[in-house]
């Protein structure tokens, strides 16, 4: 099926320019990570979410359901080539929260290349409490501002590193990922590793977030975080799986597939 254009534009509440510039890319950006909430419901469920484009369309369009890298990635690619941009599938390996002397981690994580006006860029909105909210572009060095965070890129023997700045003089690497294309091969082993492997993080942790105009919300197992403009994060307990229900209704916009009761038994507790 044709992919249809019109619906995700209404999904994500975007009715501007359809020319295919930076400024159309942020805004886009912006909009898709306020409306579609990051979420791995599927994978603590059993389920390896499906990288064809009309199922992840009608989970994520139509069901007005989230997803994870490569749903959400394939689904913006998608509206980003109906538009008229030039993007390239890439992938990366996922640095976050590790020591700096861990085993190189596995490819598990989706990220698009695009070239504007003959610059080269990258966008990313799946990256769940710390995707970059506006295009970055591929230039190393370069500290880069978004409305939720600082980021920059590193330069590495193969390609880049993204970084978040923390605070001021603090940095954390997110992702180490080079300029290769990736096949749609790529995504399913990557998919199947991220939603089935026993040591895969989308496996045993509930991971949701979204962005609401400043604000960046997220969740993590029984703990729903607030974190606004200056910095300052506000962290609560969630008390059970009815109260886990109601924050992915009203925080996330989200509906679980299946009761809660089983997934809530299994959750590492803070």
């Amino acid at each position: 099926m044709a992919f249809d254009l019109d619906a995700y534009l209404a999904r994500v509440g975007d009715d501007g320019s359809r020319a295919p510039t930076a400024a159309t890319l942020d805004r886009l950006i912006a909009a898709h990570t306020q409306a579609i909430a990051f979420e791995n419901l599927d994978p603590l469920f059993g389920a390896p979410p499906s990288l064809d484009l009309d199922d992840i369309a009608a989970k994520l369009v139509d069901r007005r359901r989230g997803g994870y890298c490569f749903e959400q990635n394939a689904l913006f690619r998608a509206a980003l080539d109906a538009l008229g941009f030039r993007t390239t599938g890439l992938l990366a390996r996922v640095v976050w929260g590790a020591a700096e002397d861990a085993p190189t981690p596995p490819l598990t994580h989706m990220l698009l290349r695009l070239d504007i006006d003959g610059e080269p860029w990258m966008a990313d909105v799946g990256f769940g409490g710390q995707t970059p909210t506006a295009a970055l572009r591929l230039v190393a060095g370069l500290e880069q501002a978004t409305p939720h965070g600082l980021y920059r890129l590193n330069e590495t023997e193969d390609g880049f590193r993204l970084e978040l700045r923390l605070e001021p003089g603090r940095w954390a690497g997110l992702y180490r990922f080079t300029l290769e294309p990736r096949a749609r091969a790529d995504y399913e082993v990557s998919n199947w590793y991220s939603a089935t492997h026993p040591s895969a993080r989308f496996v045993s942790h509930l991971v949701a977030a979204r962005t609401e105009g400043p604000l960046r919300h997220t969740l993590l197992n029984d703990q729903v975080s607030l974190r606004r403009p200056d910095g300052t994060v506000e962290t609560r307990p969630i008390a059970g799986p009815r109260e886990l229900a109601e924050v992915l209704d009203r925080v996330f916009g989200l509906t679980s597939p299946a009761p809660l009761d089983a997934i809530w038994a299994r959750l590492p507790k803070a």
